[in-house]
């Protein structure tokens, strides 16, 4: 089974579709819509506003989103992705390896972050992106990653 079987092709997603395919919620769910899906890509947005949580303490008077933050929130819009393949279905998606990430620029309350990720390779139960993310068409941050797809039931 290999990426060609995206169940959710050429669909834009409301937060009440990403929450039945993430496990992710408040405060950790960092993507809000999935504006495309096609082709072994997805898109997704995380609007980001001075209520997250984060910014209390990272920085009090100068808040700039975490860059693990953001690495996490390209990594969630990549999950939609391979969580929606039928073989994944159902399954955790757990971080293998973060490689190449680079950060640009901060991200501040009222950007609205664009997260591009390219669904590169499935194979035995894992699978390799690529993500960029992007504020007002300028890249603040990418990177590399590579999840395992575990089944529930078999954490010890």
């Amino acid at each position: 089974m290999g990426l060609e079987e995206l169940v959710i092709e050429g669909k834009s997603l409301d937060i009440n579709t990403i929450q039945k395919i993430l496990p992710h919620r408040y405060p950790f769910l960092l993507v809000d819509r999935i504006l495309e899906s096609g082709g072994n890509k997805i898109v997704g947005i995380k609007n980001v506003t001075i209520n997250e949580p984060f910014f209390q303490g990272h920085f009090p008077g100068h808040p700039i989103m975490p860059g693990v933050l953001i690495i996490e929130a390209m990594a969630q819009v990549g999950g939609v992705g391979a969580l929606s393949m039928s073989v994944n279905r159902g399954k955790l998606a757990y971080f293998l390896t973060i490689d190449n990430a680079r950060f640009r620029k901060p991200v501040v309350p009222g950007d609205v972050l664009r997260m591009e990720v390219d669904l590169l390779k499935s194979k035995m139960g894992m699978v390799k992106t690529h993500g960029v993310a992007k504020v007002d068409n300028e890249v603040v941050a990418e990177a590399d990653m590579m999840f395992a797809f575990i089944n529930p039931d078999e954490i010890k």
